[in-house]
């Protein structure tokens, strides 16, 4: 007889796991289904070890340039990327630990194998055919396997994988996708980085750190082409002055492949192609749900473009099957699945007052050196709207913690509805803005105004008084430019 649950969950990745979280908190009996390794992509392969390779670039970066700040270190500083790799897979392997604590806490079961619906309420579990990478911590006790699993409600949380362009396709060897360019067994002395998101320019900053020649190709008019033009301009001006070389308005139309190296054939603007040579690529065109073999197609379930069709709840057209996190669409952002996740338990479960994902106030930031951040519309999309708007601007060159840090090449920009006062959005460049975005996240949540945020005490010395500074200067008020 098939063991019944509340809710079943398919993928343990950030929005899987927290909804599991969720779920048990609330008491709703509750099991997760993983083929590979608890966290998911996230917390393994993406976001958590990009981090700690970026966090290493960061220090190399500082000591490269100790002199800048009246220090004197005898000897070179250099990288040795067998550590780095490891330090980075050490951390992912720490939190892989706790997803297991956190399953045990709140008893949720962990059903290990592979998914499939079989019908609405019921799933079969089978052998995974996607074998773990590398070995897990001690999974929580009493894992149950292959078998059929019957729950009122199943949300899927599968992810995504990355994209493949035709007749360019990743290998392993000489073309990476983020896979093996987190765990590389050599550092190569060039590299081609095709596709600017964040993926790609992370990657790009980060084996620049490493002393890489980069070279980075993008088909949009300006690298990071989701971000404000004028905050992406900013970042590029800084990557070129790392010594990356970047493309835009360009595309690789073939790929050679030789014994150790790729020579990319680049359709630039005007029509012309250039041969560029390097030890090794990474394609970082984007990412694909993972929709396939799980049964959605039989069961009519609504996809779009790869991804499951979901409403601000995570429902989908099929009564008692929901979608959460990358293979429900973009933004394909680790916060954002967690969030729906959130969401989707607490509307399941019954909670009063329970709001819809706002995806417009959802946060972006890439990890790059110098770091942008940003959350709501860009300038451009706001006039596109038909808004009237104000901006403002302020440059770190005129904040004193920026300029203490050594950190002065980075700006602040906000847009406001000029007739309501309304935040539409705000973009930033430069040291540890990732860390700071929340705030006007915060602020955007609250329907803060311009007059209240005008208003808000930020403390001295802070790269955060900038925020300040640049709303005061959408108003004609900025007091330090």
């Amino acid at each position: 007889m098939a063991e019944n649950y509340d809710v079943i969950i398919i993928g343990s990745g950030p929005g899987g796991y927290v909804a599991a979280v969720r779920a048990g908190q609330l008491g709703l009996k509750t099991a997760i289904v993983e083929r590979e390794h608890l966290g998911g992509i996230c917390l393994n392969w993406g976001c958590i070890p990009t981090k700690a390779l970026l966090r290493s670039a960061e220090i190399l970066d500082h000591s490269n340039h100790l002199k800048d700040y009246g220090l004197v270190l005898e000897g070179k500083v250099s990288a040795d990327v067998k550590a780095v790799v490891a330090r980075s897979r050490g951390v992912s392997a720490r939190l892989n630990q706790g997803i297991g604590y956190l399953m045990k806490k709140n008893k949720v079961d962990v059903i290990w194998g592979e998914a499939k619906i079989t019908k609405p309420g019921e799933i079969v579990v089978g052998k995974s055919t996607k074998p773990v990478v590398e070995p897990q911590h001690p999974l929580p006790k009493n894992v149950k396997g292959e078998g059929t699993y019957t729950a009122k409600h199943i949300i899927v949380a599968t992810g995504a994988r990355p994209r493949a362009l035709p007749g360019i396709e990743p290998d392993g060897k000489l073309i990476w996708t983020y896979f093996e360019a987190l765990k590389p067994d050599f550092l190569p002395k060039s590299l081609l980085v095709m596709g600017s998101g964040a993926i790609g320019i992370e990657f790009a900053s980060f084996y620049r750190s490493m002393g890489v020649d980069v070279t980075v190709v993008e088909v949009m008019p300006t690298i990071m082409p989701v971000e404000d033009a004028e905050i992406s301009g900013i970042a590029r001006k800084q990557l070129e002055k790392r010594g990356l070389k970047i493309f835009t308005k360009a595309k690789v139309t073939k790929v050679e492949k030789g014994a150790n190296s790729i020579t990319a054939h680049v359709e630039t603007e005007d029509g012309k192609v250039q041969q560029i040579t390097a030890d090794r690529m990474i394609s970082a065109v984007g990412v694909q749900g993972n929709i396939e073999n799980l049964g959605l197609e039989a069961l009519g379930v609504k996809t779009d473009r790869g991804c499951v069709v979901i409403d601000g709840y995570g429902k989908t057209n099929v009564a008692g099957i929901y979608a959460i996190g990358d293979v429900a669409g973009p933004p394909m952002l680790a916060h954002k699945a967690e969030h729906e996740g959130v969401v989707c338990i607490e509307k399941i479960a019954g909670l009063p007052n329970v709001h819809p994902t706002d995806k417009s106030k959802v946060p972006g930031c890439t990890y790059c050196n110098p770091q942008v951040a940003s959350v709501g519309l860009t300038e451009a999309k706001a006039k596109e709207q038909g808004r009237d708007i104000r901006v403002g601007r302020f440059s770190f060159v005129a904040n004193g913690k920026a300029i203490a840090l050594g950190e002065d090449q980075g700006m602040v920009k906000v847009i406001f509805d000029k007739k309501t006062g309304e935040l539409l959005g705000a973009h930033m460049v430069g040291a540890e803005v990732t860390e700071l975005i929340q705030g006007f996240v915060v602020a955007m949540n609250l329907e803060t105004t311009e007059e209240e945020l005008m208003h808000t005490i930020f403390p001295h010395p802070t790269v955060s008084e900038s925020m300040k500074e640049a709303v005061l200067d959408a108003y004609g008020r900025v007091l330090n430019a």
